[in-house]
């Protein structure tokens, strides 16, 4: 497996889940993304984006990072850019970080991207250090999840057949139209299973942790 870690520019809170999450990681910046590398204790292997954001101090402190420079008018984000870096150099696994909170519609467009990824059969994250998403579609997800971790699902589409064990309220075969709040503030007893038959969605936890501080 090959794991990647893609550093976005959105709010992140090092905790020592995190750092677990991403422990073996082949590391890309998009933008100012890099931000975050010091906090991690990390040097990533490639910086990407139009630099519009990064910032001369960030430039400066990472200068021998190797770059990949695009326009800022162009028809993606730094952040997909990172994210299609890592796919042709073999990422199996995606982690998305910083990619939460903050502007709803860059928030919402990760979320979508992250159904693509799923759907390329490269398995997904995007963490804050707080809060957690995974793509949700066809098929078995399981979750390694603390116990008493908050747990929702938001329907991207209609959702049909949902199995959902190790919770409090556990789900068998279950139809789940867009707009149901059925699937939302479950608590996970431990990791937790998902089955679906079709659609797709977001699955989104609040694990309870302390910051690495």
């Amino acid at each position: 497996m090959t794991r990647f870690a893609i550093l976005l520019g959105g709010d992140l809170t090092v905790t020592p889940r995190l750092k677990s999450q991403i422990k073996g990681a082949r590391v890309i910046a998009a933008d100012s993304g890099m931000m975050h590398a010091a906090a991690l204790h990390i040097i990533p292997e490639l910086w990407v984006g139009d630099f519009d954001s990064a910032g001369s101090e960030l430039t400066m402190q990472y200068r021998d990072v190797p770059r990949e420079t695009f326009p800022p008018e162009k028809d993606a984000t730094d952040g997909a850019i990172a994210v299609d870096a890592a796919i042709r150099r073999g990422a199996t696994e995606i982690i998305l970080l910083g990619g939460l909170g903050g502007q709803t519609d860059h928030t919402s467009g990760l979320l979508g991207q992250s159904i693509q990824i799923a759907r390329r059969g490269i398995a997904c994250l995007l963490t804050s250090g707080v809060e957690e998403a995974w793509p949700l579609i066809a098929g078995r997800l399981h979750l390694d999840l603390p116990a008493e971790t908050r747990l929702s699902i938001i329907p991207f589409s209609d959702l049909q057949g949902l199995d959902l064990a190790g919770v409090k309220w556990p789900l068998t075969n279950r139809d789940v139209p867009v707009g149901s709040t059925l699937t939302l503030s479950n608590v996970a007893q431990g990791p937790v299973a998902i089955s679906l038959k079709a659609g797709h969605g977001i699955a989104i936890a609040y694990p309870p942790q302390a910051a690495d501080v």
